[in-house]
């Protein structure tokens, strides 16, 4: 997958990841693009880097953790 301007995306995710559904994102410009490493050509999200970095300070403080059962 590319950005807007042609460059190739470098995709990143956890290097423990084994099952092979995991979350992968990459960076460009002021954006963070976050996909399914189980559907990589499906739609993915495109987060600026103050949404991903407010996400990340709530997985860390534990809002997140009653959304699965």
């Amino acid at each position: 997958m590319a950005d807007g301007s042609g460059e190739k995306l470098v995709w990143y995710q956890d290097k423990r990841c084994e099952s092979g559904a995991c979350v992968e994102v990459a960076a460009v410009g002021d954006s963070v693009i976050v996909r399914s490493s189980a559907h990589p050509g499906g739609t993915p999200v495109t987060l600026s880097r103050d949404e991903w970095r407010e996400f990340l300070a709530g997985v860390k403080a534990g809002i997140f953790d009653r959304v699965l059962p």
